[in-house]
């Protein structure tokens, strides 16, 4: 096998998927569709949605009106009727019946939109983390079921051609071998490690509703941007933003569940001089049967490994008896033990070749994943059965990942038990489940939800 012969399977999957949708979008009813959140993957989900689907939109929603106003100057290109603009998902809901809801927010405003979506009728397109603590996803989890709603968490890669094709040649064939560990890693940085300084809150921008839940900080206009991702006040630092995608990518290739033990370590150790205060570096273990799944994370110093491209700095790692198999952010490449030569794929190659990277295909590339994704969510909606990124799943993904940090913050071994909502053993980590919410929002109850 040459380096050519794996990257012939995902480039087909492409075609193949630019099929499927345009046979999908003929024969599907037009669909009514609400955006909450009109910044960047707010666009990029839209985008999807528009290619992939039969969508009209008829409402967006974000309390920031130079984001909406982007928005729905970009919208114009695709659609005569102009949607309806709303700084307040409420009233949103309110004003029509939507067949679909996207909600692209930053994460500390995921889970009471999408519930209140769930509520009132509408399907639910949800980015990831899906929350900021544990008890807003298994509120979230009970919404679903007790609505009826099918709900998509932005975890594309489940959806990817190249990641399946990784998992079924090598993990489910067996040529790994025993895998008694994944290596999951993320050297890129979401984190601001400026100054970011306090400043007064723009005109076009409603701060008190863009908080919501959240405390009420003094306004940086680094938040206005993907910065906001540098206070844990409003995500779940570089693990809840990169290592979600890493780890839920090692869950669903083999087919993992709940862990049975997370523990970790980490902090601001080297870049101390910004307001960020999410942790610069971190090293996490999560503990299954005979298996350690890790995650690491640096946003500073040199990476471990030759880098071409950004995106060979986010993977997973699959070392196995045999083997190993690392699964990066667009591709794969699997080394044999001993004798053999390494196979791979890329969704960047150039002239059919894994091993070298023509940066030009990133825009096509991230368009597949995504439209691969919406797709999968508008095929299960129509069919009402589960997509392939259900919520229960990015629940349990974007729950573990909370709770790594809140090993950390706590300095020991957290033992979570799904059916009763606590931690074993620990009165404090079970407290600290669900964030206080600011007045007048009130968290919700997945036992009423």
């Amino acid at each position: 096998m040459d380096r050519r012969t794996f990257t012939i399977s995902s480039l087909a999957a492409a075609g193949s998927l630019a099929a499927a949708s345009k046979s999908f979008a003929a024969s599907a009813p037009k669909l009514k569709v609400g955006l909450i959140g009109c910044g960047w993957f707010g666009g990029v989900s839209l985008n999807a949605m528009v290619e992939v689907g039969n969508a009209e939109f008829i409402s967006l929603c974000d309390p920031n009106s130079n984001a909406i106003k982007a928005t729905a100057e970009s919208l114009a290109k695709r659609q005569k009727k102009s949607p309806r603009s709303f700084k307040d998902y409420r009233e949103m809901l309110a004003s029509a019946k939507h067949d679909v809801v996207i909600v692209s927010t930053p994460d500390h405003w995921h889970t009471l939109p999408a519930i209140a979506a769930m509520k009132a009728g509408a399907d639910v397109f949800i980015e990831k983390p899906i929350s900021v603590d544990v008890i807003e996803g298994e509120a979230l989890v009970a919404a679903a079921r007790k609505y009826d709603r099918v709900v998509q968490v932005n975890t594309q890669r489940r959806s990817a051609a190249y990641v399946a094709e990784a998992r079924d040649k090598y993990i489910r064939s067996g040529r790994l071998g025993a895998i008694p560990l994944v290596e999951t890693y993320g050297y890129l940085s979401s984190r601001n490690n400026e100054p970011m300084p306090e400043g007064p809150v723009p005109a076009y921008l409603d701060y008190e509703m863009w908080t919501g839940p959240a405390p009420l900080l003094p306004f940086r206009g680094a938040v206005e941007s993907r910065l906001w991702r540098s206070f844990i006040e409003y995500g779940n630092g570089q693990i809840g933003d990169l290592g979600i995608h890493m780890f839920d990518v090692a869950r669903w290739m083999m087919g993992l569940g709940w862990p049975s033990a997370i523990s970790g370590v980490g902090g601001i150790y080297v870049e101390k001089n910004s307001a960020a205060n999410t942790r610069d570096t971190e090293r996490v273990e999560f503990e299954y049967p005979g298996l350690k799944v890790s995650w690491e994370s640096r946003t500073w110093g040199l990476p471990p490994m030759p880098v071409r491209h950004w995106t060979d700095l986010w993977g997973a790692r699959f070392v196995g008896e045999k083997g190993t198999l690392n699964v990066s952010a667009l591709g794969y490449e699997f080394r044999p033990k001993g004798e053999g030569k390494a196979e791979g794929a890329h969704l960047l190659a150039k002239d059919g070749d894994y091993t070298q990277l023509d940066p030009e295909r990133l825009g096509p590339a991230m368009s597949t994943l995504q439209n691969a994704h919406m797709l999968d969510f508008l095929q299960a909606r129509q069919k009402r059965t589960r997509p392939v990124a259900d919520i229960e799943e990015g629940h349990i993904s974007t729950a573990c990942c909370i709770l790594a940090n809140l090993a950390q913050d706590l300095g020991r071994t957290l033992k979570y038990d799904p059916k009763t909502r606590t931690v074993e053993g620990d009165a404090e980590a079970t407290r600290r489940l669900a964030r206080a919410y600011r007045t007048p929002w009130t968290h919700p109850d997945p036992r009423s939800v």
